[in-house]
């Protein structure tokens, strides 16, 4: 894991020695929470990231719920520390001229235009698998990347809507990821005094549970993306938005009502 979370919000590369498809992996995640990804390149990159699950764990585990959870839960601990989140002066350097209500609602648009993409070239490519019936032993594989990608792009919205209202997510890549885990799992604003320094004090046994679950109910919502044809990229794309749009409400509503540790918005209204 990297020891440090660049202030400019660029992704952490991963540490000397990292295996070669655990940087694969990371890298191709990153690049599918970027804003402006065509819909060829989320579809090539989901391909990376389901080659790289067949690699890891093969497609007989992941046609087993409780596996395919597990990896998903790992995968998601593994990529977090690497999640680029930008900082307050990125911010506004890329949204000029906005209040900070302004730029929550935009950052939020955002990301919820972000995961339909990704719920959208997730369909895609699951219509063209239906077409083809061997194919359809990538279609679980194909989901569980859809689901890692979009929880990262989820994470990035919640590290930079502390960024927006004055609590930039403290610590480093680890401590940061333990945190966005955190707020992601529990849907609420960062208290950096509910949880440890470490990774390994994020993901102690009640919140890895709890991720699994929450994980769990994302998983099982996405199902809807195999769906034959188009309906899937449809579908896919739609509810991805409105989990995106929900969750960013709900984290900013916390964090203008005071929830987690208290501070002074950096931006006024």
């Amino acid at each position: 894991m990297p020891a440090s979370w660049p202030a400019h919000g660029a992704p952490a590369e991963p540490e000397e020695g990292a295996p070669a498809d655990e940087a694969e992996f990371s890298q191709a995640v990153v690049a599918l929470t970027g804003d402006d990804v065509p819909t060829k390149d989320r579809r090539r990159l989901l391909g990376r990231l389901v080659r790289l699950e067949i690699g890891e764990r093969g497609v007989r585990d992941l046609f087993q719920p409780k596996k395919a959870i597990g990896w998903i839960t790992d995968s998601v601990t593994r990529v977090a520390p690497y999640i680029p989140v930008r900082d307050l002066d990125t911010l506004r350097a890329h949204h000029p001229g906005l209040d900070r209500d302004q730029m929550a609602e935009r950052l939020i648009r955002n990301a919820s235009r972000v995961t339909a993409g990704i719920g959208a070239a997730g369909g895609g490519v699951a219509a063209v698998e239906w077409a083809v019936t061997p194919s359809l032993l990538s279609a679980p594989v194909l989901l569980a990347a859809e689901t890692v990608a979009v929880v990262a792009v989820e994470m990035k919205l919640i590290g930079e809507l502390h960024a927006v209202y004055g609590r930039p997510v403290p610590g480093s890549g680890t401590q940061r990821a333990g945190f966005l885990i955190q707020a992601w799992a529990q849907r609420r604003g960062i208290n950096p005094l509910k949880v440890g320094g470490s990774m390994a004090a994020a993901m102690g046994t009640a919140l890895r549970k709890e991720l699994r679950d929450r994980l769990l109910r994302r998983f099982g919502r996405n199902l809807s993306t195999m769906g034959p044809f188009l309906t899937g990229a449809a579908v896919g794309g739609f509810l991805n938005r409105r989990a995106t749009l929900a969750l960013g409400e709900e984290i900013r509503k916390d964090l203008l009502s005071g929830g987690g540790a208290g501070a002074q918005p950096a931006i006024e209204a």
